[in-house]
């Protein structure tokens, strides 16, 4: 009987100890889906090269080309050194420690309680962080000196973009503690952008063709940007969730709705107003009903994806075409700022209003027409607000401090023979016979 006893006891108390021991584990199905998540992220960033490369002359397409691809290496760089740690180590309200400096301490262990390896979360917010500057690029096109935009990607990552992560994702950031929600960066990456895109356009100047309409060099590159936009959005916003599941899959459905209501609205504006459906206003539709949901992605219920869509569509090309009209005060190619910074500061006035605490059941607070709660409102457009602010400031100093170390924009020369020839010794397409 004592023999008994004795190997009963054998057999359960390396079971007792390892159940006291047991830590989080590497989900396999949770890190598959964030590792593609992350590879659609980082397609979306040439998708804007090709989007923005279209839309410009063709002696400026090769330029337009790089200084995205450009993004990709410096902001990734800038990722790896610190940027990561000033965003996700320490719980300072405004900005983050040191703690992760050039991912020191990052590996394959499990990223909280998510199942999926660190160094896999760290990937998936770098692509963030990469294509945020790069959609400020299309406000300063056909103008910008390839060297200060280099410096304004170092810069600017870590003086705008690296704080507002922090403030919204990062432990102890103040915005997610004043009771702020913003899923997948319509403050962090769309605000900030095109509030940034604006101030840089202001302070670089007009081209010198700037009265004259712009005229696409290329509708199907434009198009063919917008669908890898569209097809990586899905990593970017139901990626979000982190991990696997029916939040993953309601953020997928919500981003796919906005941008297909986006598209509809701003079509139909373009189509009233003169008299055509344009492909090209389809294209720059997707994309603002993707920006306006992406702070919602995973709060709001598939009905108000719709809503916001069509209103966010209609209201960012009213305000495009009113900035068109002010093109002699202000210059910004693209249109940036009237769809990534209208776009992501709708989206987030707009998600305090529809959130909606059944669709996501990490979330209790509710939106202002849902419940008429004013707590998620208040915060979402006090965050906003200061978003705004902040991006317009620190930009108007990078870009000063930027032209004490070079030349912010090419001569009137180099403009109007091209940035392609003249900066990088290429062209797009060679002229036939040639």
């Amino acid at each position: 009987m004592i023999k008994y006893l004795i190997l009963l006891l054998a057999v359960m108390v390396p079971n007792v100890a390892m159940a006291q021991d047991a830590a989080p584990v590497i989900d396999s199905g949770n890190t598959a889906w964030l590792l593609v998540s992350t590879a659609l992220v980082m397609l979306m960033t040439p998708g804007l090269a090709f989007f923005y490369a279209g839309m410009v002359k063709r002696k400026n397409v090769v330029a337009t080309l790089f200084q995205n691809y450009a993004a990709l290496a410096v902001a990734g760089i800038v990722w790896a050194i610190c940027g990561y740690s000033l965003v996700f180590s320490g719980d300072g309200p405004f900005i983050g420690g040191l703690d992760n400096l050039f991912l020191k301490g990052i590996g394959q262990e499990p990223f909280g309680e998510t199942g999926v390896p660190t160094i896999a979360f760290v990937a998936f917010q770098m692509m963030f962080a990469i294509i945020t500057p790069a959609l400020m690029s299309g406000a300063m096109a056909e103008r910008l000196n390839f060297s200060a935009w280099l410096l304004i990607l170092v810069l600017w990552s870590l003086a705008v973009y690296v704080p507002v992560a922090h403030w919204v994702w990062g432990p102890g950031g103040w915005i997610a503690g004043d009771g702020g929600l913003d899923f997948a960066g319509g403050l962090v990456v769309h605000a900030t952008s095109g509030c940034s895109a604006l101030m840089a356009a202001i302070l670089l100047g007009k081209r010198t063709d700037a009265q004259e309409k712009l005229k696409p060099n290329d509708v199907s590159l434009i198009m063919l940007g917008a669908a890898l936009l569209w097809f990586g959005w899905f990593g970017f916003n139901a990626g979000s969730a982190i991990t696997s599941g029916g939040l993953a899959a309601h953020a997928f459905m919500t981003t796919f709705l906005a941008a297909a209501a986006a598209f509809a609205s701003w079509v139909a504006v373009d189509w009233i107003r003169g008299g055509k459906p344009s492909a090209v206003g389809g294209a720059i539709g997707i994309i603002v009903g993707l920006v306006v949901i992406t702070p919602a992605a995973g709060f709001v219920t598939t009905n108000s994806a719709l809503i916001m869509g069509l209103i966010g569509g209609a209201f960012c090309n009213i305000v495009a075409c009113i900035i068109k009209k002010m093109s002699h005060m202000m210059d910004d190619t693209l249109d940036v700022f009237a769809c990534h910074g209208v776009g992501g500061i709708l989206g987030a006035i707009m998600t305090g209003m529809f959130a909606d605490s059944s669709v996501n059941d990490a979330v209790s607070v509710q939106g202002l027409l849902v419940s008429g709660e004013t707590g998620l409102f208040y915060a979402n457009v006090k965050g906003a607000v200061a978003v705004i602010i902040y991006s317009f400031v620190i930009t108007a100093i990078i870009i000063k401090v930027v032209s004490v170390f070079t030349k912010l924009r090419v001569s009137s020369e180099v403009e109007q023979y091209g940035l392609d020839s003249a900066q990088h010794g290429e062209t797009a397409r060679h002229r036939e016979g040639k």
